[in-house]
């Protein structure tokens, strides 16, 4: 790992990179991620703007689901184990555990590889889309970011983690 990846600055806010803090959480890229996929799940006119319109550089609903669990596994187990490397507090643990419950339960019955319009034309997405929505906001606001900023592309997103 990176000294990046294991600094323990807790309580503490480092410098800001595209609107994200940087580094006061030891796994901040993986918060990133997490992070953008709430944003883009949380956000009906964004869905409806940009992956219902195909527009590029956004990915679609499965890209966001991916970016959610790839790292973190948060589709096996709860993001309790994950407070204080990833999330700030037991309550952005709760948020986050409900919106990816509500998220992957949709992706199962409509399939990963389903139209975005499935997705949205599903009977639960409006309950996953409050569920992304409550998550994202807490933890938006807990970085000191405003959570109705529309959300960043894939290619500033993999800036921001310095995988671009």
């Amino acid at each position: 790992m990176q000294a990046s990846e294991t600094s323990s600055r807790a309580g503490r806010r480092s410098s800001r990179m595209g609107g994200m803090p940087i580094q006061d959480m030891p796994w901040w890229r993986w918060r990133a991620n997490v992070r953008s996929a709430l944003h883009m799940l949380s956000d009906a006119s964004f869905q409806q703007e940009c992956w219902g319109a195909g527009t590029p550089g956004y990915g679609d609903v499965t890209d966001a689901v991916y970016r959610l669990v790839e790292d973190t596994w948060l589709d096996n187990w709860s993001a309790e184990k994950y407070v204080g490397t990833i999330f700030r507090d037991s309550q952005e643990a709760a948020l986050v555990d409900v919106a990816v419950l509500r998220v992957l339960r949709i992706m199962h019955q409509v399939g990963a590889d389903a139209p975005v319009a499935d997705y949205l034309a599903h009977h639960g997405w409006p309950e996953a889309l409050r569920a992304a929505r409550e998550a994202h906001v807490r933890l938006a606001g807990n970085d000191g970011d405003d959570p109705d900023e529309a959300p960043r592309s894939l290619e500033v997103l993999a800036i921001v983690t310095g995988a671009a």
